[in-house]
């Protein structure tokens, strides 16, 4: 036997839940003369035959034709008016849904100034909540037939990233401009969304875009440009590296090790000497031509580390361990280039 509804209520919503059905499932049997509780934040929006028939906002209300137009036609007078009429209630949590968290399903693929090809991943939040409960339950529920919050933020989440990939793509930026973008980005992607949640009854109170992250194939891309970058001038690196594997060879043959480890050390020296030596000459020479940029005679940490074309630390390293002689002064190392140059030429 069909249940008849007295009094219609949902009062355990949950803050997180955007809309609660009565009955959930079918159709409930509605006596005109009951009562419908709404509590605060809560919307009641009567559904029948694909039509919203009324919807009441917080207080006690009693169904009536007059409060309900469209039941007049509904409902014949051989029972007094007490017939009961089918219909769904739909209750509409109007309160701000403040943590809606959003994300690219899928790495999106956009081309890239630097890398080329980039795949990325989004990630963000909004907050919203629901301005027109009967245009909501109308577009959502009745067109969408989604009710179900999950549902609902799985749609939502759509139009979002649907959005922001559309923005994405006409941005042009590259992916290691991006994170100086976010502010921007977020305030274009509201934009583009006010006007499609207000079309299913939905304010669109904030948007934030939280970050942007690399697929593990395009982080592999970055580290290797990183790691190229790091070196800079490959002739210079490889001449740094020769010349402080030949003073280590030199301190090896000088110690304890006896014959065999000196004969070891200059051979491992003279190799990597022979070795180097056009590439160390050719840099001198370069460095000697007309139009050369001017190299002070003496240079400090960082004056010396471009001469080099290594990083600071590394010439920092070479002082403390003895191949290159400086004075300190106060909390600064002044460096001779002639010093750099019997280093170079050793």
């Amino acid at each position: 036997m069909a249940r008849i509804f007295d009094i219609v209520e949902a009062p355990d919503q949950g803050a997180k839940e955007m809309v609660t059905r009565v009955p959930g499932r079918g159709s409930g049997d509605f006596r005109i003369g009951s009562q419908v509780i709404c509590r605060e934040s809560q919307a009641a929006v009567f559904y029948r035959d694909g039509k919203a028939l009324d919807t009441f906002g917080p207080g006690r209300h009693t169904i009536t034709t007059a409060n309900i137009p469209l039941l007049a036609g509904l409902i014949g007078k051989l029972f007094s008016g007490k017939s009961p009429f089918k219909a769904e209630v739909y209750f509409v949590n109007t309160r701000d849904f403040i943590d809606m968290k959003w994300g690219t399903p899928q790495a999106i693929a956009l081309r890239d100034k630097d890398l080329g090809l980039a795949q990325l991943r989004v990630f963000g939040t909004y907050s919203m909540a629901i301005a027109e409960p009967q245009r909501f339950v109308a577009q959502i529920v009745g067109t969408q037939g989604l009710y179900r919050t999950t549902q609902i933020a799985d749609y939502l989440r759509t139009m979002v990233v649907s959005r922001l990939t559309d923005l994405l793509g006409e941005t042009k930026a590259g992916l290691f401009d991006l994170p100086a973008l976010f502010d921007e980005m977020s305030a274009a992607v509201k934009a583009k969304l006010v006007d499609d949640f207000t079309a299913v009854g939905i304010d669109l109170k904030q948007f934030f875009l939280l970050s942007i992250t690399p697929t593990e194939e395009t982080q592999k891309a970055i580290d290797e440009r990183a790691a190229m970058g790091a070196i800079g001038d490959m002739q210079r690196y490889l001449q740094f590296k020769a010349a402080r594997a030949m003073g280590a060879a030199a301190e090896a043959g000088g110690g304890a090790g006896g014959a065999a480890a000196t004969g070891v050390g200059l051979g491992a020296g003279i190799g990597l000497g022979a070795g180097m030596a056009g590439m160390i000459t050719q840099a001198m020479q370069a460095a000697g031509q007309p139009g050369a940029a001017a190299v002070p005679e003496v240079m400090n940490l960082a004056e010396a580390a471009a001469y080099l074309k290594v990083g600071e630390a590394d010439v920092q390293s070479l002082i403390d361990e003895g191949q290159i002689k400086a004075k300190k002064i106060g909390a600064q190392f002044r460096i001779s280039k002639k010093v750099i140059d019997e280093f170079l030429a050793a």
